[in-house]
């Protein structure tokens, strides 16, 4: 009998939480069940919904990835004269050993790096602050174009040391 007594309260109980989670104002056993039945519908369909944007999104997201490998930002290379140093900022599309080249020229140009930022995360951007070695006269024209050409420079073309 005390057994009996038990099922019944524990059920009771039970029947009272699924209540209370789906917010069901019946009674009755058999309104409560399609209450909790027609809840985990509902969600099951807002998880289905929640898939379908997140493919959405990363479908989006893999289209933005492609389109900016493909973009092709232009060669650009501004140099200011600003007292005694050169500020250089260049952005050109990612790829070989363009930072190597650049330094390179700056070096061939007797310039000295003082300070460099760069990027390399989808394009290439530096933006360096340089002074002239043993107060050389540098025009701004030469060092544009020595950057220019260091850029447009392939891997396999720099002069190679042979010893």
């Amino acid at each position: 009998m005390a057994n009996k007594l038990q099922r019944r309260t524990a059920s009771r109980r039970k029947l009272h939480l699924l209540r209370t989670i789906t917010n069901s104002k019946s009674v009755k056993r058999s309104s409560i069940i399609l209450n909790v039945l027609l809840h985990f519908y509902k969600l099951k369909v807002k998880l289905e919904e929640i898939k379908r944007e997140y493919q959405n999104l990363r479908a989006i997201r893999n289209e933005y990835l492609t389109l900016l490998k493909h973009i092709q930002i232009p060669k650009e290379v501004k140099v200011e004269k600003i007292g005694e140093e050169f500020v250089v900022k260049v952005t050109c599309n990612k790829g070989g050993d363009k930072l190597v080249s650049i330094l390179e020229a700056f070096d061939e140009l007797g310039l000295n790096v003082l300070q460099a930022r760069v990027s390399c995360s989808h394009f290439f951007v530096m933006e360096a602050i340089s002074v002239a070695q043993d107060q050389q006269t540098i025009d701004i024209k030469d060092i544009t174009e020595a950057v220019l050409k260091a850029i447009d420079e392939k891997p396999g073309d720099a002069d190679t040391l042979v010893t």
